[in-house]
């Protein structure tokens, strides 16, 4: 048996021994605390996603799917402590460009079209109106005094210690023995050092004296200084790249100083760089006030400790606050990369995107990538980060805000959890929606610029404060959608027509816009032929070639058109559109509800789809999701109230759902062109009910105030009179109720059933009818002894 001798650590104060050539506790290389063997940097690995299961039959994503292709569950290295984020450097493996991936047919289509780019121009973007964009509120957050923000002792807790290059735990306790702050990476062999480097009243490239510490993060210690040549102002400094190596340092300053160039209100401002012994600090501007972390941190200390998500309006306030600032940097080819709850500072009402130590040009194919994991997308560790990267980080911060995401570095590392476990998804499908396109695995399927996807975001905003309000809040706002027109159809006996449902804006971007304008034939063959021969052959020319071959029921067309749209733009959520449209129209219901799914998918924040999906469900069978799609039309735009209240009105009428019928038709308020139709169909509905007297009371009262045909209000006056007759006779008065303006007794109702017999009569034109309505007004009339 051969034994092994055991060699101790040369570290000072290090009790480990040299295993396999490093040391087993502080990870130093055999032969001293020299600098450590080079270590390869990696990413955080991520696998798929477990697929989202079955929840409330009422969630069409429960029961319809998202349109996206979900992954495998799996795990990744690290702790699930939330506490415990670790920013990783991801070396690029591949310069290569991602690819967009062709699909099947129109109902699978992705996102990422002309389309829905076109809402990001400056001319269009959001101006906002501070924190919830006049939709809902958040609490204020006082600004700090800098002096109490220092940390009276400078400590990185255990469990958040990590390997900056691999991301594995380091400095950990071991054998009752509290964990080194200092040492080497026992599985990579990187350095680590926890002990600040700079101490009060040290100066900063002779300018910045230093006050304390701030906190820890990826990029190691932040402080808290004040410039010196600049009356005082406080400044915050934060280590750069390349630590160790001073010529690298400065390389690094050089390389980063086009961080000073960004001008932004909702971004830190960078002042300068400087070296101090040898190392590289980035010096900006102090931002006071909460992270998001420490907001929900907050949270849940005055929970007991318990995990509180922000509620889901909130968190969508704060995304929505901050996205402009993305749509900023990408403006200017910049990438932030690691965004997360604690990049977000909020200051009274306002909110300011910190620690730019990330952010890199989008061109930039050779230095290091940082990320944290659970955060990063997927996809960055191969061909590098992107505008769709970090879409990404901003969906998994936004899931970070409103779950108790424990297993977000783990199990959830790249996916989302199922619906059938998370209510709030199965609360607000919407907001689900939102998420699983921002994070899908897919990078192509993700939303296309921040400004695409604060559009969406502000409609789901919309739908969730609609939501939170309750039933008995309908609607009082309108607001105009980018990408369709608000619905002109108003039907209450059947589900809405595909040339009753919003049609699609036309995109003043394209070329052939100011053509089509001049397009004005009525008969849709005479329009195909003109179409034929445009100048350019563009989406809207054939997006409008589709339209007109629907309304000519020539479908060999339509499914032309749809391919070519496809073959060119495979991420063409208009395509399953006017084919979700074309099916309706040949009776297909349940092909349509598939690709009116996909295009709700795709933009989760109109309303158009889920009203053409909620119409395509009623007459596929599937009742309980049309109605959740209505009552989330109804409650969120004015524009969509009365055809989603009249859609809501006959699913529950069928179930005999009287009462939620009504309450559907008083949706309808009295400046809608549909109110008058909504108050007779109500006083029907009480009228045929055989509630007794209340209601017939309730019948006449509904069309009091509105002015309906005297025809019409006279057989509504005969029907519930007769009926209000009948009961009395056979229960007995009820003197206290009224209808129609007189006292539920015999007397009373025969006088005005006679009256109301002779009115009709004289609006009736025939006169065989006419006589036939006398003899009823003449038998109910009451007889008198003179």
């Amino acid at each position: 048996m051969t034994t092994t001798a055991t060699v101790p650590c040369s570290e000072p104060g290090c009790p480990g021994t040299i295993e396999d050539g490093y040391c087993n506790v502080c990870g130093s290389p055999a032969g001293g605390s020299g600098a450590a063997p080079t270590g390869t940097a990696t990413g955080a690995s991520a696998t798929g996603a477990p697929a989202p299961g079955s929840a409330a039959a009422a969630s069409p994503s429960a029961m319809l799917g998202t349109g996206f292709v979900e992954g495998r569950p799996g795990t990744a290295p690290g702790s699930a402590d939330p506490d415990g984020e670790r920013s990783t450097r991801t070396g690029r493996t591949s310069s290569s460009r991602l690819a967009s991936t062709a699909l099947g047919s129109a109902r699978t289509a992705a996102t990422g079209s002309k389309a829905t780019r076109r809402v990001g121009t400056s001319s269009t973007r959001l101006r906002g109106r501070g924190l919830g964009a006049g939709l809902t509120t958040v609490p204020s957050v006082p600004v700090r005094d800098p002096l109490q923000s220092v940390m009276a002792v400078p400590e990185v807790a255990e469990r958040k210690r990590f390997c900056p290059a691999c991301g594995e735990k380091v400095g950990r306790g071991r054998d009752g023995q509290p964990g080194r702050t200092s040492g080497f990476c026992p599985h990579c062999g990187t350095r680590f050092d926890f002990t600040p480097q700079l101490k009060p009243g040290d100066l900063v490239g002779g300018q910045y004296e230093v006050v304390g510490c701030l906190a820890h993060g990826g990029l190691g210690w932040i402080y808290l200084a004040r410039d010196q040549n600049v009356s005082g102002r406080w400044v915050v400094l934060k280590g750069l790249l390349n630590s160790g190596d001073p010529d690298a340092y400065a390389a690094a300053i050089s390389e980063r100083q086009f961080l000073a160039e960004v001008e932004h209100p909702l971004i830190v401002e960078i002042y300068n760089f400087a070296m101090h012994d040898g190392a590289g600090y980035t010096v900006m501007e102090y931002v006071g006030g909460e992270s998001l972390k420490e907001i929900l941190q907050a949270r849940r200390d005055a929970n007991n400790g318990v995990i509180d998500p922000m509620p889901v309006d909130q968190a969508l306030a704060y995304v929505l606050a901050i996205l402009p600032a993305f749509a900023y940097l990408h403006d200017h080819n910049l990438l932030f990369c690691d965004f997360k709850p604690e990049n977000v500072i909020q200051q009274g009402d306002g909110v300011k995107l910190i620690d730019l130590g990330g952010v890199r040009r989008a061109d930039d194919m050779t230095s290091a990538i940082f990320g944290t994991v659970g955060y990063q997308a997927p996809e960055v560790a191969e061909v590098g980060p992107s505008v769709a990267s970090d879409i990404y980080t901003i969906g998994r911060t936004l899931a970070t805000l409103v779950l108790d995401f424990r297993g977000n570095t783990t199990t959830y590392v790249a996916s989302l959890p199922p619906v059938a476990d998370t209510p709030v998804f199965q609360q607000y499908d919407s907001f689900y929606r939102l998420l699983a396109k921002a994070c899908a695995l897919d990078p192509a399927d993700r939303f296309a610029t921040a400004d695409e996807m604060r559009t969406q975001l502000l409609g789901v905003l919309r739908e969730v404060v609609a939501a939170d309000a309750g039933p008995g809040n309908p609607a009082l706002h309108s607001a105009a959608s980018v990408l369709f027109e608000a619905p002109v159809a108003d039907v209450a006996g059947r589900p809405l027509a595909w040339d009753e449902l919003p049609s699609l804006r036309r995109d003043d971007h394209d070329p052939m816009a100011s053509w089509l304008a001049g397009v004005n034939v009525v008969d849709p063959d005479a329009r195909l032929a003109a179409l034929a021969d445009a100048p350019e052959d563009t989406v809207e020319v054939r997006l409008a070639r589709a339209r007109a071959a629907i309304e000519a029921e020539r479908f060999d067309v339509l499914r032309d058109t749809i391919a070519r749209i496809l073959a060119d733009d495979p991420w063409e959520w208009r395509a399953a559109w006017v084919g979700g449209l074309g099916e309706l129209a040949q009776g297909d219901a349940v092909a349509a509800r598939a690709s009116f799914n996909a295009v709700y998918g795709q933009v989760p924040g109109e309303l158009a789809p889920k009203l053409a999906l909620a119409a395509a469900c009623e007459l596929s069978g599937e009742p309980d999701i049309a109605e959740s799609l209505y009552v989330i039309c109804a409650r969120t735009d004015a524009n969509y109230t009365a055809p989603a209240a009249f859609g809501l009105m006959r699913i529950r009428e069928a179930r005999g759902d009287l009462d939620g019928a009504l309450h559907a038709l008083d949706l309808v308020g009295p400046t809608r062109g549909s109110y008058v139709e909504s108050r007779t169909l109500r006083a029907h509905l009480l009228a045929e009910s055989g509630r007794g007297l209340p209601a017939l009371a309730d019948a006449m009262a509904s069309v009091a105030a509105v002015s309906i045909a005297p025809r019409e209000r006279a057989e509504l006056a005969v029907g519930v009179l007769r009926s209000a007759l009948e009961t009395v006779t056979t229960s007995g008065p009820e003197p206290t109720t009224r209808i129609a303006g007189v006292p539920a007794d015999e007397p009373a109702l025969r006088d005005a059933l006679e009256g109301a017999y002779r009115e009709l009569a004289a609006l009736t034109d025939s006169r065989d009818e006419r006589i036939v309505l006398v003899d009823r007004a003449n038998e109910v009339r009451r007889w008198t002894v003179r």
